[in-house]
């Protein structure tokens, strides 16, 4: 089992943890995925079968943080 933690620091934490909440019910293909989430801090955990699985969750995972929080701010403006 391979695995990977990521963590959002900041302001923007609840934001991302909030957008994707809904996705971590939903595994992607070969991998599971928990959060964590504290005040200003996001903590996504992955475990996948294999490295190109990892791979694959860690990308999808990533940019759909990046998306929330570059709508986030657009919304803000």
């Amino acid at each position: 089992m391979r695995r990977a933690t990521i963590t959002f620091d900041g302001a923007d934490a609840a934001m991302v943890y909030e957008a994707l909440r809904p996705e971590t019910g939903r595994d992607v293909p070969k991998a599971h995925v928990s959060m964590v989430s504290r005040r200003n801090r996001l903590t996504l955990g992955i475990e996948a079968d294999d490295t190109s699985a990892l791979r694959a969750a860690v990308n999808s995972y990533l940019r759909w943080a990046d998306v929330a929080v570059r709508v986030g701010r657009e919304v803000k403006r």
